[in-house]
């Protein structure tokens, strides 16, 4: 069974992939800013605590654990992410900052701070967003999003290249839409034709078994606009 850390975990999709992956014999980590969705759960083994991904000392805390408590991890999702629907002429640098913050600069420190526990046969998967994808179609109010998740699409693939001989292996899911408070969020109204469990289920499936097929890959993971 593998040994997969979880970022995002108090709802939505992220917390759909400790569920299913924990019921699949799995050891999970779950790192949420709420922790006590997790921890209601009760699920045997499972771990998590209250976790902010742009606290320095909190990701220096899951690596002592990491080391302490496996030694090594096999997997490593980053799910966690910061959405701003706002129009780009009332945010500001602050707002911009605060997205990255989360959505690529939290991205890149948990991983420095945890690959030195992951071998060739690593994954660190990356959830990004079809919004930022080149050439998709883009919709207002997400600029800082969406450029967000385009900055971490291009740090995937340069972290591939550059581990690609000492792994782990790095890969990109770009999502579409799926029914979320996030997705409400960004587009208030719309029902998308995917469920969170029903894509945790692919992405899931996808972390514990895409580095065979893929590195340095993005994946469109959508059937819809948005």
């Amino acid at each position: 069974m593998s040994k997969i850390i979880i970022t995002g975990t108090s709802r939505g999709i992220g917390f759909e992939l400790v569920t299913q992956l924990a019921a699949a014999g799995h050891q999970v980590l779950a790192l949420s800013r709420n922790e006590t969705p997790v921890l209601e759960l009760g699920l045997p083994g499972v771990t998590t605590w209250g976790f902010d991904i742009t606290n320095t000392a909190h990701i220096e805390k899951a690596a002592s654990w990491v080391k302490s408590e496996w030694g090594t991890a096999d997997v490593l999702i980053h799910n966690a992410g910061m959405l701003l629907n706002l129009p780009f002429k009332e945010s500001t640098v602050a707002d911009f900052r605060a997205v990255y913050e989360v959505n690529v600069f939290g991205v890149a420190e948990l991983t420095r701070a945890l690959i030195p526990f992951m071998d060739t046969g690593g994954h660190v998967l990356t959830i990004s967003s079809m919004g930022g994808v080149q050439g998709s179609a883009k919709f207002p109010g997400l600029a800082a999003y969406s450029s967000s998740k385009g900055a971490v699409i291009t740090l995937v693939e340069l972290l591939a290249e550059e581990f690609k001989e000492t792994g782990p292996a790095f890969n990109v899911l770009a999502l579409g839409a799926v029914q979320t408070e996030m997705l409400e969020a960004a587009f208030p109204g719309y029902q998308a034709p995917l469920s969170a469990g029903e894509m945790a289920a692919y992405i899931g499936h996808f972390a514990l078994t895409g580095h065979a097929y893929y590195n340095g890959k993005i994946l469109p993971v959508s059937n819809s606009t948005p």
